[in-house]
């Protein structure tokens, strides 16, 4: 299975066309203000505007107001949503676009449990932070706690980078991996360099996994 890849907190056109040019399936816009990452309605349509067909924009929040919500997805018109507070799946499902929820790995204990909560979610992200955390730390968790997906898209996020993506797929063999910080050189704003050697590690990754599988066959 080919590994998705959603690089989060695109803050410039630039970046965000270069992230269609390396194959990126999916590019993720900040729409909470506390974020360092944050981008308004004005500069989200332009980053918009700027990506070609076929690539998922992603807008995320957390614990914002409705109406706020409401507002980005008439004007941005995401593909996809993603909540990182305490939104319930009631709430998180009536924006009518799908929804993907961040698990705060670092204080949920029964993560199975937490996952069962959500039964609206298309996917769950699994991130490095604390409960309230917003993400964006640069610090992985420890992939042993992820539990069997069983039909579940799971999403690895939390302090991956080029040099550790591959061994994070060779564990987890997630849906899709999450990356913010990781290919950057400053808050919000990517390193091409680093961009680039991130997909390259995924795509490894994903060419030695099937070699791996093809040798079990035999």
């Amino acid at each position: 299975m080919r590994t998705r890849i959603k690089f989060c907190g695109i803050t410039r056109p630039d970046d965000a066309r270069r992230a269609a040019d390396l194959g990126v399936d999916a590019v993720g816009f900040v729409f909470t203000r506390a974020s360092r990452r944050f981008v308004g309605i004005t500069q989200a349509r332009e980053i918009r505007a700027a990506l070609p067909p076929f690539v998922s924009v992603v807008a995320l929040f957390m614990d914002d107001e409705p109406g706020w919500i409401e507002d980005v997805v008439s004007a941005v018109a995401p593909d996809l949503l993603q909540f990182h507070g305490g939104e319930p799946d009631g709430f998180a499902s009536i924006f009518s676009r799908p929804y993907v929820k961040a698990v705060p790995m670092a204080s949920v204990s029964d993560v199975a449990r937490h996952i069962a909560a959500y039964p609206g979610a298309a996917g769950f992200l699994l991130d490095s932070h604390a409960r309230g955390g917003q993400g964006g730390t640069g610090a992985p968790f420890d992939w042993s706690k992820v539990p069997p997906a069983n039909g579940r898209a799971f999403v690895l996020a939390g302090g991956l980078t080029a040099g550790n993506v591959a061994d994070a797929i060779a564990s987890v063999r997630p849906f899709g991996v999450d990356v913010s910080t990781g290919i950057e050189s400053a808050p919000g704003i990517k390193d091409a360099a680093k961009m680039r050697a991130f997909v390259a590690a995924v795509r490894g990754a994903d060419a030695a996994q099937v070699a791996r599988d093809r040798s079990a066959r035999t």
